[in-house]
Order: C-alpha cells, then structure tokens, then sequence
C-alpha cells in the first residue's frame, strides 16, 4: 500500500503541483483516483473545507476510505456530525482510536495533560494514530486551505514526504482544497445541504478537542462561514495561552520534497 518513488517522482509532483493550481477540486481527486484508487483515502476533522470535498469525491464516484482521528476528547457535536454526515452520504468513516483512553493516559501522565504539555497530548492521541494509519496508505487527502493560518499559506496542492527513511517509502499528501476561501466553502455547504457541525453557529470556526478550543472573533458579526472581516484567524481559537497553532499532524513529516 506504501509509495514507491519508482511511482512518481519529486519532479512530477512539483509540475502536477503548478498545474492542479488551475484545475477544478473534481480533476485534482479524478487525478488522484485513477492513478491511486483505494490507496488514497481522506482523512477529515469535519471542517468546512473536508465536507465539500468528501461531497464532489462521492459525486463523482470516487469512494476513497475516509478516516477521522477520535482522540476521545472530541464534542458532542462532532460525534452527532460523524453520524449525520454517514447517513447524509451513505459511508462508513473509520474512526482511529489512540494506544490509550484518556483515563490511562491520566494515569501515566497525569490529569488533563492538554493543559501542562498538549503537544505531547497532541502526539500520543493524534500523530502517533496518524503515523499508523499513514503507513497503510500511498495518499493522504486533506482539506488543508492557504487561508486558514500564517502556518498554512504555502501549502501546495500536491506534496511529496519521505514517510519512512529506514524503509525508504514515501507518501504523497494531496491537499485539494489549498486554494479554496472559506466563503467559497460554505457557500457550497449551504447550496448542496450538506450537515455540518452545530458548534458553527456559535462562533467555533476550527473545531478540535473540548478543552483546547475556543469561539473567535471573524469580524463577520457572527455569521456562519464568515471570516471576510478582520477578526481572528481561523485557527485563533484552538490552544489558547499556548504557542502553538498546529496539533502536529501536519508537521510532524517535516520538508516537503
């Protein structure tokens, strides 16, 4: 299931990156359909920019294997949205558990280790599942947008990982919705009726665990899917009193090639 670099080399993907900054969201997953089928799958946390993507795979036909990372400290809301959005579209959506519940990582670390070291909370109940799941797959599909983050802005569409050195394997991670703004994605979402998490509409704007998130200000006046305004950046409102901005599973691969 893993990438050989015999599959497409590092100077592929940076002309399939420069051309897919043209090509419609339904081309780019066409793309990554027809080359690699179910060995690409799309991993999601239910943001607004992951639900319109899902939307045109399955319209189009593509049923890549979607996944979310369950740390066991999500919402309410999102685990009603998981359901939701499986009956919306007639899915199954894996959820990744970590190694250990919240109980037992309580009691080799101590309670609420989110609030005295969350990267390491961050690691053993989001990056070291991903890394497993990562390891099965040739492609990892995000909904990753330049918009979102200072962090963010030079995502490309197409980006190759050296996954595991020792091994020499590879991974491509494609982040289709990287040009997209967050008004386009809730226009869309609004238009085609897709669920979408309640916390929206109370002024979450990226949503993660309970105890590291937060409401923002977007300088819209509280509407959903703003964010034209001059508030808060997307992610504001995740890890507040911290610097930090990213949970690491999305850094954790290091340089692109």
């Amino acid at each position: 299931m893993s990438l050989q670099l015999s599959e497409i080399s590092p100077d592929e993907v940076k002309r399939l990156a420069a051309e897919f900054e043209s090509a419609s969201l339904t081309d780019v997953l066409g793309w990554i359909w027809n080359k690699f089928g179910t060995r690409a799958a799309v991993g999601t946390s239910f943001q607004g920019a992951g639900l319109v993507m899902i939307d045109h795979a399955i319209k189009a036909g593509f049923r890549f294997p979607i996944f979310t990372l369950d740390t066991n400290l999500l919402f309410t809301e999102t685990y009603e949205l998981k359901s939701r959005l499986e009956k919306h579209w007639g899915i199954e959506i894996e959820a990744i558990q970590p190694a250990q519940t919240v109980e037992e990582q309580a009691a080799e670390y101590g309670a609420e280790l989110w609030k005295k070291a969350p990267d390491v909370c961050c690691t053993l109940r989001k990056v070291v599942p991903l890394q497993k799941k990562l390891s099965t797959l040739a492609v990892w599909i995000t909904g990753l947008r330049r918009q979102q983050s200072d962090t963010r802005e030079r995502t490309q569409i197409v980006e190759l990982y050296h996954f595991d050195v020792l091994r020499d394997l590879y991974i491509l991670k494609a982040n289709p919705m990287a040009t997209w703004s967050r008004e386009a994605v809730w226009d869309y979402i609004k238009a085609n009726g897709i669920p979408y998490n309640a916390l929206h509409d109370r002024g979450y704007r990226s949503i993660g665990c309970w105890p590291c998130t937060r409401p923002t200000d977007d300088g819209s006046g509280g509407a959903v899917g703003g964010g034209g305004g001059s508030g808060d950046n997307e992610r504001a409102g995740r890890w507040t009193g911290f610097d930090k901005s990213e949970c690491g599973i999305h850094t954790f691969l290091g340089e692109s090639i």
